[in-house]
Order: structure tokens, then sequence, then C-alpha cells
């Protein structure tokens, strides 16, 4: 009888093992809305999945394209963190009132003036708006001391950029919190009609050195990666940084929150305090991306201009008003 009953106890463990394996390999996995750039997170989601024991799945998009996805998906959402590119997506799903609030050991590592005084979500890399210039086409001392000055009849003919992506509308955001609705409204017109539209940031790059555009805005890591790649799109230009605080030294802040429908809350802290911290930003320092860290203890080197040289003018970044930008640039005609 102790037999019988023994082989019906292996037998009944032997069915149960593989419904423990199943139920192992069907554990949640962290979800994670990405609208940085996939290479980057392909670099930080698997050093948190090794620090962490967390498994993460990353489902990418634009900024908008995942902002205006979490609006419509409300407390239903699979997400658990959102990170952007820019910030005002950032702002969109915060006045949507999504994003749960941060723990203070993890808002207080990144500056105050990166970070929205919510405490719903922060910063945790940026990038600075540049000039950049044909070397054989424009001497130095032509160039504006103002991105604002673009729109003047001096610059007819000779700018480019690209307004259909997040980064562009990210630095219109700033001018209009800066400036206000009636003057970026003109500095939008403006160079609409002094210049050329590509569609890329890195396509405004080829095109400065090229001699088709005398000079394009765009954000200083698409020149200095080019460098590092071999400079075949920057052979013949050079950056120039804005500075005084004007609007055209912007800096952009990637943000990242936690959505207050996740079920998985704790997790999410873990990653959050993974990537504003020294390791996770060493990480994004050591990486392709030649983004700004924002953590004061991390620094970006690799012959980037140092952070602390940059004069970026002071802008909340909780009031970069998407909506209000894209109204404006449909009104103007790039959208």
């Amino acid at each position: 009888m102790i037999h019988v009953r023994a082989a019906v106890s292996l037998a009944a463990l032997s069915l149960a093992l593989p419904l423990l394996a199943a139920c192992g390999e069907d554990e949640p996995k962290l979800v994670i809305y990405n609208a940085q750039h996939e290479q980057l997170l392909d670099e930080i989601a698997p050093a948190f999945e090794e620090a962490s024991g967390i498994e993460v799945e990353l489902r990418h998009g634009k900024d908008l394209e995942l902002s205006n996805q979490l609006v419509q998906e409300g407390d239903a959402s699979d997400a658990d963190v959102f990170l952007t590119e820019n910030s005002p997506a950032m702002s969109q799903v915060e006045q949507a009132g999504l994003f749960e609030e941060l723990p203070a050991e993890i808002l207080e590592v990144i500056p105050e003036q990166y970070r929205p005084r919510s405490g719903l979500w922060t910063g945790f890399v940026a990038r600075s708006t540049v000039l950049v210039y044909n070397t054989d086409l424009v001497d130095p001392s032509e160039l504006p001391g103002s991105i604002l000055d673009l729109a003047d009849p001096e610059w007819a003919g000779r700018i480019s950029f690209s307004p259909t992506g997040a980064d562009f509308q990210a630095i219109v955001a700033a001018i209009l919190e800066l400036e206000g609705e009636d003057a970026t409204r003109a500095w939008l017109e403006g160079i609409e009609e002094n210049g050329t539209v590509y569609d890329g940031n890195n396509v405004v790059l080829e095109a400065v050195d090229a001699g088709e555009s005398e000079v394009g805005i765009v954000y200083h890591y698409y020149w200095e990666r080019d460098r590092v790649e071999g400079g075949d799109l920057s052979d013949n230009s050079e950056q120039y940084y804005f500075t005084d605080q004007d609007p055209g030294a912007f800096l952009s802040v990637s943000g990242a929150g936690i959505l207050e429908s996740s079920d998985m809350k704790d997790e999410a802290r873990e990653f959050m305090e993974f990537l504003v911290g020294e390791e996770g930003q060493q990480i994004l320092a050591d990486s392709y991306a030649l983004e700004y860290p924002l953590n004061p203890a991390v620094t970006l080197e690799k012959g980037v201009k140092p952070f602390a040289e940059l004069e970026p003018p002071v802008v909340n970044v909780s009031d970069l008003d998407s909506e209000a930008v894209v109204d404006l640039m449909t009104e103007v005609g790039f959208l």
C-alpha cells in the first residue's frame, strides 16, 4: 500500500513539475513604452535585467505616438514605465493624470531644473540645440546671435531643418514658452519663408555638408555621432552653440515616469532608480548616444562640449506644450 501511495505521489509530482515550470516562464515582465533610441535601451535594459533579475519588455515608438496611445489606453494600458526622447510628450501624459508620483530618492538624484515641479516624472538625459554650418559657405563671424535671427530676410534660402519630428517640435515648444505665441508664430513663418524642409535630422546634416544648405538646426549628437563614425555627413561642417540663455541654446530633456495604472510599481521604481543612478547613467555616458547624463556624478566625455559650458535658457519642462506647438506648426503649414 505504501508503494502504491508513493507511486501516486511521484506521478502527481511529475505532472506538477511542467506546470510549475510553465508558471515560471509566464512571470510578468516590466513593460516599457520607449520613445528613446532603440539602440540606447538595448544597452540599458539588459544591464538592468542582469542587476535586478527583473525581465523587461520594450515596446518602441515615437514620442507623441506613444503619449497619444497612453492617453487613449488610460488605466487599461499595459505600460509600467514611459520613456521619451523629448519632454513635451511627458507633459501630455502628465496632464492626462496618468503618472505615479516618484519617490524622493529617485527625484533628488536629478537637478531640479531637469524635472517637473509635480514630481510625477524626471529627466534622465539631455541634448543641446545647435546650428551646423558649412565651413566653405559660412564664416563663423556671420553666424546669428540668436536662433530667432534665422527668420530675418538675410537668411533667405540659407537654412534647413526637419519640422515633422519630435526633436524640432521640442525646440519650438521651448521658443513658445520663452517668447510667447506671437513671436513663435512670426519665427515659424520667417523660417518657413527662408528655409528648406528635410525629412530627418541626418538629412539636414547631409544637406549642410554637401553645400545644399548653409546652416541647419539639429541637436548636437547628430553631428557628434557622425564624426565618431567617420564624418561622412560632417566633413565640411562644424557646430555652433548659441549662448547667453538664447532659445537656440535649449536643452531638450528625455523623460521617464511610472504609470499610475502599473501592476509592477516596485519593479518600475527599481528600473527608475537604475536609470538615474550612477551605474545606469554611466552606461548612457559610455554608449553610442552621446547625450548628456543628468546625474551630476556622471560626465559625458568623448570630446563632446562639456555640459558645464552650455548656457541653456531656464525652461520648466512641465510647461512645454506639445498640443499648442502642433496647432501653431499646422497653422504655418509645417504639419
